[in-house]
């Protein structure tokens, strides 16, 4: 075999040819040397585009951090620690997110679709174990059963090489591998043995071009944490705007800015701009949104469900196009029995006992699934067997004229063993052609009188004169709870396509077979223009022979659409659509590579675990939304409060360490149980529009009972710390009143949250420690009735708000 080798260096092999060198030669030690110089390895050089530089860069160098950590290092400077509490909240919101993105990246960085961590290979004429990562172009390959081919070859030599590329193809047959026939790496030899030469390797190998498309780096589209990323984006550019107008408050407040300077008061005015940012900013809502999604994916791991990035739960629950895949997901790879077609009259004498033997001598899954059905007890005793063989395609046995199964019966494919020239092989042949256009396998037991003779059974070609006895059919087996699955999620409005590389025919039998009526389309004959696609699949739910990249345009396409796609799959083909999808969804068995790119693996393979993930997936986004909720309407009316007070010229009605309490009080510890709480609402589209909807006029209430209570109490003459206590009893009131409305339908542990939280607020006003901690002085009487009278009106227009919000935005249950 001669041929030129671009990777060669050096004057001595610059465009020459290669030495000739026969199979089992292989290269020399030199030319393992020059090509591995050259950089002609099956190491992968693709690296993940996200550095642990750039996840800190992101989650740490923000806006949104640099200005909270600039009123944190204010505090300290001013030696207010007490005030700088809300510090360690945006640390950990930093170390949430940090942690988060970095087991994406540990995942996306173990990604390998070679599973195999060894080669053979012949080199300096002797054969060589090395790893798969030591393989060089032009590495002469030894291939037996069980092996993976780690490198895209071309067969040198082969015998009865069959491969199963259903990882790559989803075609589940295995394929038989002739001399000269290409091999892609990914798949595996299941029969036969063979030698290779390796043509293509590392990134530019069949697994390395999808290794490098599945590495790119990329976050599941969750709605929710889109949405609050926005509004924090939001609140991150109005602050300093909205902080400067604070701080000239405060100091205008003060008396001035050269008097404010002159007498130390600045201090006090600049502990209010910074008690004015660090409310308008949602310091717990990721820690809480973090949680509810971390509590989903523990709950989900005991039903062995892995959750590879936590706000997939919510994903799942919003989906409305489920595409899967049919071997592996719908099926477990494996065939099983199905129905024995009798031809002609009756079957011939003994044709069970035959085919019993027949299967224990098969050693392949279709005789495995005959053993299941026709035992054999070992007391027949063939004169001569043939075992079955991929390259034959047939196995037979000839049993004496004393046994109950006289004469010579051949297993096979029907259009291979049957000559339509023998009386009843042409109807024989039709019946197998319809069969097999059911999307069925079908194989024929056929049978003679005479018995094999020493030529028939040492040649490739089927006995001659065997006449059809029976037409055997098998099926592909289904999962259990499929068909009980896919009709959960039509009940819920869940379209279902399926994509598989299988024969249009075979996939749409096993689609029949679990509740999807459709008749199967050929992808070979897509649309390559999207638009055409998509017309397409707007018609059509079953395809075949789909390919790779297939797959993922057709998940765009849905995408184009508006549609919330899922994607399950275990096969390297599925992988690029997998990360395509908005959640891709990978079986136990699934490749290195399609575990690696999919947001949740099935541990057990169990298809039916779906409907438990959305139901999570539900519970997660109620909680979610009922807590930032109440986050956004403290963030509205900090806002409020800091412009119209700022604009009014005056100071700021709180101190850092009230908003503090404040914010523990009506929203951190309340959250947290909300969180974690059952919820079974349904997820309805437009979060950030419905979250608004409720916190901007429940914000603007709070403001306006905060102002109330200040213009009242400035009138009476109220020193202001007495004015401050008067306020934040207004707002905890209305502030927990929000709690109260958006915790509905209330329950047991849900009154109970918000009985404490008051007992909380009590005790907050009352006992020693606190109010000396806090700087919360006693209310006299008439400031008492007017705060509270403020609260309850409040409390009055919250629950207004929130039954018209109910209505206008009602979550089914």
């Amino acid at each position: 075999m001669t041929q030129a080798d671009p990777a060669q260096t050096g004057a001595e092999h610059a465009g020459a040819p290669l030495r000739s060198y026969g199979p089992l030669t292989g290269l020399s030690s030199r030319e393992v040397q020059s090509r591995t110089e050259a950089g002609y390895t099956n190491e992968s050089s693709t690296r993940p585009s996200r550095t642990l530089w750039h996840i800190f860069r992101a989650n740490v160098l923000t806006l949104f951090n640099g200005i909270i950590a600039a009123c944190f290092l204010i505090m300290l400077l001013l030696n207010e620690w007490k005030d700088a509490l809300f510090g360690f909240s945006a640390t950990a919101n930093a170390i949430i997110g940090i942690v988060q993105e970095f087991r994406a990246k540990r995942a996306l960085d173990r990604l390998a679709v070679l599973t195999a961590p060894r080669a053979r290979v012949v080199r300096d004429g002797a054969v060589t174990d090395i790893p798969f990562a030591a393989v060089v172009r032009d590495d002469v390959l030894l291939l037996r059963a069980g092996d993976q081919v780690v490198a895209d070859s071309v067969v040198l030599s082969a015998e009865g090489l069959e491969l199963d590329e259903s990882l790559l193809t989803g075609e589940s047959k295995p394929v038989d591998k002739a001399a000269d026939a290409e091999i892609l790496s990914g798949s595996s030899v299941v029969a036969g043995s063979g030698m290779a030469r390796a043509v293509r390797v590392g990134d530019d190998s069949f697994a390395g071009r999808l290794t490098a498309e599945a590495r790119r780096f990329s976050l599941v589209n969750s709605e929710i944490r889109g949405s609050l990323n926005r509004v924090l984006r939001w609140i991150a550019w109005a602050l300093l705007p909205i902080m400067a107008v604070v701080a000239n408050g405060q100091i205008q407040a003060a008396g001035g800015w050269d008097p404010a300077f002159a007498s130390g008061t600045w201090r006090e005015a600049l502990v209010g701009a910074v008690a004015s940012v660090t409310a308008m900013i949602p310091l717990g809502l990721v820690l809480m949104t973090s949680l509810a999604f971390a509590v989903g994916a523990v709950r989900l791991s005991r039903n062995m469900v892995l959750i590879q990035e936590l706000p997939a739960v919510e994903v799942l629950a919003r989906v409305d196009m489920l595409c899967i895949d049919k071997t592996g997901t719908l099926t477990e790879g494996g065939m099983r029995f199905d129905a024995l077609h009798p031809v002609g009259a009756a079957l011939p004498d003994g044709l069970e006992l035959a085919l019993g033997r027949l299967a224990a001598t098969g050693g392949n899954a279709t005789a495995g699934s005959l053993a299941v059905v026709f035992g054999d007890d070992g007391r027949l005793r063939p004169l001569v067997s043939v075992p079955f063989s991929s390259a034959r395609k047939w196995s037979a046995l000839s049993l004496g004229r004393g046994t109950p199964a006289p004469g010579t019966w051949v297993l096979g494919a029907p259009e291979l063993v049957l000559d339509p020239g023998v009386p009843g092989n042409g109807v024989a042949l039709e019946q197998a052609a319809g069969l097999a256009a059911s999307g069925l396998r079908t194989l024929v037991l056929a049978h003679r009188a005479a018995a094999l003779t020493p030529q028939e059974a040492g040649q490739d070609s089927p006995p001659r004169s065997v006449r059809a006895a029976a037409l055997l059919t098998f099926r592909e087996t289904v999962r259990p709870h499929a068909a009980e699955t896919l009709a959960y999620f039509r009940r819920q409005g869940v379209q279902v396509k399926v994509f598989s590389g299988d024969d249009p025919r075979t996939v749409e039998s096993v689609a029949r077979d679990v509740g999807l009526a459709a008749d199967g389309y050929d992808a070979r004959t897509l649309p390559a223009d999207a638009d055409a696609l998509a017309g397409v699949l707007a018609e059509h739910h079953v395809f075949g022979r789909v390919t790779p990249a297939q797959k993922q345009a057709m998940v765009k396409a849905l995408q184009d659409q508006g549609h919330v796609v899922a994607m399950t799959g275990d096969g390297v083909n599925d992988a690029l659509a997998l990360k395509a999808a908005d959640i891709g969804i990978a079986m136990n068995t699934a490749a290195a590579a399609t575990k690696a790119v999919s947001r949740l693996v099935l541990l057990d393979g169990s298809f039916s675990r779906l409907p438990e993930i959305v139901a999570e997936g539900r519970r997660v986004i109620a909680n979610t939304e009922t807590v930032a909720m109440i986050f956004l309407t403290k963030t509205a009316y900090a806002v409020l409060l800091s412009v119209v007070f700022g604009a009014l010229l005056w100071g700021f009605p709180f101190l850092p360490r009230q908003m503090s309490i404040t914010d523990a009080l009506t929203i951190g510890i309340p959250a947290f149980f909300l969180a974690l709480m059952p919820n079974a609402g349904r997820y309805v589209p437009g979060f950030l529009r419905r979250a608004l909807a409720f916190s901007v006029p429940a914000g603007l209430v709070v403001a306006a009972a905060v102002l109330a209570v200040n213009v009242v109490a400035a009138l009476t003459g109220a020193a202001p710390d007495v004015i401050r206590t008067g306020s934040v009893l207004a707002l905890s009131v209305i502030a927990l009143w929000v709690l109260a409305v958006r915790s509905r339908p209330l329950n047991g542990w849900r009154l109970l949250v918000i009985a404490a939280m008051f007992t909380g607020l009590a005790g907050l006003l009352t006992l020693q420690a606190a109010t000396d901690f806090f700087e919360l002085p006693a209310l006299p009487p008439d400031l008492l009735a007017i705060s509270l009278g403020v609260g309850a009106a409040g409390s009055a227009a919250i629950e207004v708000l929130g039954r018209w919000h109910r209505r206008r935005y009602s979550l089914q249950g």
